[in-house]
């Protein structure tokens, strides 16, 4: 009888891992000066840059040296470029402004913001943060009317009242007009102290910061006074028609669809109209539909309006509230899914 001996098995050969490929750009900058504050003090800037991008920055004078992969080392130049434009032409740059260009050269299209892009205020100089921002300013510039809708601290009301008060500055509108529903209340006011402005200030309090934010005390207080700029509950703009106005509606989500019609046909000559919300935090009383959702069902395929939708990527507050708003999202799939799984048991038995 042959016995028949086993080959012993050779162990397979585990192939190398390939090293990472890595790249090195230089970057020169003609004037030292901006060069320093594009830097930042002590290198934070360029450290910032590093630590987003996973590369790693060398300087000397106003010269650099980027090393890292071919993706994060074209993103690194491309962000300290376009910052080192915005010294140019005048410019500052922050921390936010280097954490802006960062989350924009990440995002689909890594397109970047730049000087034309900027809204210029009494106050400040204002520049969009993200990608869906510089969209909705371009859209507010060729919209007589734009939706702008998604969670909260993506800067959908704040850069609208930016662009207005640019408008109202510029003499291109007459006045500013900022509306918001008092849901709370059920816009029944006459059980609250004080007078008619005293009872709905509470309400329109978010719309006053931004106003403060943009022009000096004075005269955000001289222009309420004369009338070029107004903030009232949505309930006084019945009947009314908003010419030569920038027109905001602030918290829509909590409007009834009668409500969003109203106020839409208000829209005047030579006026623009920007409606804000978020539809994931509607206060109606359950069963009422939110006349900013029944809006963007009929009027998506309208001519001549814009509807932007900010997600939480866009979110340019503490980076927590980014992590909340994702896991609230989360939370909220997981409910839906769970209703879809009840409804289709509950149809089997």
């Amino acid at each position: 009888m042959i016995k028949k001996t086993k080959t012993p098995l050779k162990p397979k050969k585990r192939k190398p891992t390939p090293e990472p490929e890595l790249r090195t750009a230089q970057l020169s900058f003609s004037d030292n000066h901006l060069a320093q504050a594009l830097f930042g003090a002590h290198a934070t800037h360029l450290v910032q840059v590093e630590t987003e991008l996973g590369v790693t920055i060398d300087a000397r004078g106003a010269d650099l040296s980027i090393q890292g992969g071919p993706g994060a080392v074209d993103m690194a130049e491309r962000v300290l470029m376009s910052l080192y434009n915005r010294l140019v032409e005048g410019s500052e740059v922050s921390s936010q402004e280097v954490g802006a260009a960062l989350r924009m050269v990440r995002q689909p299209g890594g397109r970047l913001a730049d000087v034309n892009m900027e809204v210029h205020t009494k106050r400040r100089v204002i520049s969009p943060r993200s990608a869906t921002q510089a969209t909705y300013l371009q859209a507010i510039d060729d919209c007589e009317l734009v939706f702008g809708t998604g969670p909260a601290g993506t800067g959908k009301t704040y850069l609208a009242v930016a662009k207005a008060v640019e408008l109202l500055v510029r003499g291109e509108v007459d006045r500013i007009i900022l509306s918001r529903p008092a849901v709370e209340a059920g816009e029944q006011l006459g059980f609250l102290p004080g007078d008619m402005q005293e009872k709905v200030d509470p309400y329109l309090r978010p719309l006053y910061d931004a106003l403060y934010d943009m022009m000096p005390s004075d005269q955000v207080v001289k222009r309420l006074e004369n009338g070029e700029i107004e903030v009232a509950p949505l309930a006084f703009m019945r009947g009314r028609t908003l010419a030569n106005a920038f027109v905001i509606l602030d918290e829509a989500q909590n409007t009834t669809a009668v409500q969003m019609k109203m106020f839409l046909t208000r829209l005047g000559e030579n006026a623009r109209m920007v409606v804000t919300g978020d539809l994931s935090q509607v206060d109606l009383p359950r069963g009422t539909r939110s006349g900013l959702r029944d809006a963007r069902d009929i009027l998506q395929d309208v001519e001549g309006l814009a509807f932007v939708e900010f997600g939480a990527a866009d979110v340019v507050r503490h980076k927590i509230v980014t992590r909340i708003v994702n896991a609230y999202d989360a939370a909220e799939k997981k409910r839906k899914a769970a209703a879809r799984y009840e409804k289709n048991e509950s149809k089997k038995k």
